[in-house]
């Protein structure tokens, strides 16, 4: 989709600006048009050689160093794109969006543009959560600026917490996904209300200890927004995960596999409903109040497990509110697509979205996917993406479905 699209990318002051040189490099390898402004502070950080010599553009950075007064190039640089990213946004700059400042070209060209701004933020943790980046945050949004991350992760300045800009592949999909919804006859899902889960299920043995797994939650957080972004009123009921909330999506924060059901169930009615939790199968059935302590004889505690509630199932099979299409994921390690075959007829959906997930595939936790859509009589193998990429790509599939009625 940004097959001759132009790109403004704005890079201001941050470490992470040097991640904007891999950003142009792949917008330009997927065909889009890259102009940059560079800001002083980005100087700092990338130098106006490396933009140019990647972007094969002038590199902009000055306000009045123009070669012709006549030529009012913020308001040039505004017009001429199809879309600007700041790529870091810092809370300086984003602080000055949000309060109409244009002291500087960049800032100036923000304040001149009539076309779609996309931010990419990247700060210290307490700075991404200091109230007042907050609220400039919800200007912002309230303006119709979009938004990509930030992730959590390790900072530059040695923390670990939400503030680390999202890597360039991600960005570049994010825009990817943007012109996708925007293109003349793009199926959209206005009027269609969504639910999806995400994340692991934490189930407590005591007040320290629980049951879980490694899901990170990034496949289910991704179709989420993507489903989103195609116009879909979209609730996320989420286990606890170290992302961001998505970008225009209602979300519900939840722990235990009881409190996910509880949470869907209150969500009906609903057109679509996607399980990509990994939610946990067992639960101790009573679990202690209080930390359990070694025995002196060094037996370990004897905890009885139960078994969990099945949201897949309880959505798939419900005789009234039912959803019009019920997708669930199987996460396995062995025979793939014979296993997500079987899971789907026994939980009763329309289909599953089946993934290899042993180790060496690196997929719980990674940022690439490889999966299988099973429905009634077909099985449908994409290539390996990125996990918005494949979200871009079922949420398209969900629509079309759901344009033509309910599925077989």
């Amino acid at each position: 989709m940004l097959q001759d699209k132009r790109i403004l990318l704005i890079v201001s002051g941050g470490i992470a600006a040097y991640k904007s040189l891999e950003l142009v490099r792949l917008l330009k390898s997927r065909g889009a048009a890259v102009r940059t402004v560079l800001t002083r502070g980005g100087a700092e950080f990338v130098t106006p050689l490396s933009l140019s010599a990647l972007s094969e553009d002038k590199v902009y950075s000055e306000l009045f160093s123009l070669t012709d007064e006549n030529e009012m190039g913020h308001i040039r640089l505004s017009r001429e794109a199809d879309l600007i990213v700041v790529s870091p946004a810092t809370a300086d700059l984003m602080a000055k969006m949000a309060a109409g400042m244009a002291d500087d070209l960049a800032t100036t060209v923000l304040l001149a543009t009539d076309k779609p701004v996309m931010i990419a933020p990247a700060m210290n943790t307490k700075m991404w959560e200091h109230p007042a980046t907050q609220r400039n945050l919800a200007t912002l949004e309230a303006d119709g600026i979009l938004r990509i991350g930030p992730d959590s992760g390790d900072l530059a300045c040695g923390e670990v917490g939400k503030g680390r800009m999202s890597q360039p592949e991600r960005i570049a999909d994010a825009i990817d996904r943007y012109f996708a919804v925007q293109a003349p006859g793009a199926i959209r899902l206005s009027g269609v209300r969504a639910l999806v889960t995400s994340g692991p299920t934490y189930e407590a043995i005591d007040p320290v200890r629980y049951i879980a797994n490694r899901s990170s939650g990034k496949q289910g957080h991704a179709i989420a927004e993507a489903l989103a972004q195609l116009g879909a009123e979209t609730m996320l009921v989420s286990g606890p995960v170290s992302l961001p909330d998505p970008m225009g999506v209602r979300v519900v924060h939840v722990e235990t596999a009881q409190q996910m059901l509880e949470a869907c169930i209150s969500a009906l009615p609903v057109d679509v409903a996607v399980c990509a939790a990994a939610v946990a199968d067992w639960r101790v059935r009573n679990s202690s109040g209080r930390k359990l302590k070694k025995a002196g004889s060094g037996e370990p505690p004897s905890m009885t497990l139960v078994e969990n509630p099945d949201i897949l199932a309880s959505l798939a099979g419900r005789h009234t509110e039912r959803p019009r299409l019920v997708v669930g994921f199987a996460a396995e390690t062995e025979n793939v697509q014979l296993n997500a075959r079987d899971k789907r007829q026994r939980k009763g959906c329309d289909w599953i979205v089946a993934n290899d997930v042993s180790k060496a595939q690196g997929v719980m936790g990674g940022d690439r996917n490889t999966v299988h859509i099973i429905t009634a009589n077909k099985v449908d193998s994409w290539p390996t993406m990125t996990k918005d990429q494949v979200a871009a790509r079922l949420a398209r599939r969900i629509a079309e479905v759901l344009q033509q009625g309910r599925p077989a």
